[in-house]
């Protein structure tokens, strides 16, 4: 999970991942039960299937302004996903090489909420006025890394969040998490016997008291049956908005991903079995699962 090359993409991925561990509890928890078990030996042994993000589909920011970033890095737009009902656009990006995460970027369709909610998205981004990426020298991983910390829109007050929260619960935790790391994802297959099967994990993760998404099941697959993924519930922290009050909001998850050998390579032993000879890509049906992850109702429910 550790890049080591002294390259902008291994900056700001190392960095995305560092911010990203010191505030999902989640994380350490289930890398420091992996270790004790004596699964991997370190950090560095979990492969990151991918990683994701959510941005706000408005004027000089989304999926056209984001994804500069990864492009600049190698990477390549692959799939579109539209998913009607949460109102939002995705695509996926492939890595410049073997051993980097895949990237999934999803925007919010503003222009589909009530008139209500786009006033209060468009309060506070309708002051950005360019691309902010624009202003980005891509080729400075530091720089870009401080970027995907930093607010690009003022804090909204609390009933501004719960306004949006009642309407789109994306929306909320756009406004109020801007580009923080959403996820990152743990490549189950690659784990060894005993934990390379979803259902396995999952025992596992219940074991250690880690508690999952059940939106759709614990296991979202494919219908080609070759993706299956599970994913852990946001955990709540305290926020603080700009009317000073504080509520309980959801912050970012943990995803596991089980990508099946694909059937014409099937034949292969299983120490030649390369990641692309593996299903890759994404599902519409899963993904829309996965996304409650930071939904309340996965979060207070039993």
């Amino acid at each position: 999970m550790h890049f080591e090359e002294n390259n902008p993409l291994d900056i700001v991925l190392n960095d995305l991942f560092e911010h990203y561990r010191q505030n999902v509890a989640d994380v350490d928890k289930i890398t420091n039960a992996l270790l004790e078990k004596g699964v991997v030996s370190s950090q560095d042994d979990i492969v990151n299937d991918h990683i994701a993000f959510r941005t706000l589909g408005v004027p000089n920011l989304g999926i056209a302004s984001f994804e500069k970033i990864f492009l600049a890095y190698g990477y390549q737009k692959r799939d579109y996903f539209h998913f009607e009902g949460k109102k939002l656009n995705a695509y996926w990006y492939s890595p410049p090489k073997e051993g980097y995460p895949r990237i999934f970027v999803s925007e919010l369709r503003v222009h589909e909420l009530s008139k209500e909610a786009q006033d209060i998205i468009y309060k506070y981004t309708n002051p950005i006025t360019s691309d902010p990426v624009d202003d980005l020298d891509l080729s400075n991983g530091e720089e870009v890394a401080a970027f995907l910390q930093k607010p690009l829109w003022g804090l909204p007050t609390s009933e501004e969040y719960q306004t949006l929260l009642n309407e789109s619960e994306y929306a909320a935790w756009v406004i109020y998490n801007r580009y923080y790391l959403n996820h990152y994802t743990i490549s189950i297959h690659e784990l060894k016997e005993g934990y390379n099967t979803l259902e396995a994990f999952n025992d596992f993760l219940v074991s250690i008291g880690v508690k999952l998404n059940n939106s759709g099941g614990l296991i979202k697959t494919s219908a080609d049956g070759l993706l299956r993924q599970s994913s852990t519930v946001s955990a709540l922290y305290d926020a603080t908005f700009a009317d000073g009050k504080t509520l309980e909001i959801a912050g970012s998850y943990v995803e596991f991903a089980e990508r099946s050998v694909l059937p014409e390579f099937r034949h292969l032993p299983k120490d030649q079995i390369r990641p692309s000879h593996r299903r890759d890509g994404f599902e519409t049906n899963n993904a829309d699962k996965i996304f409650e992850s930071t939904y309340t109702s996965q979060i207070k429910g039993s």
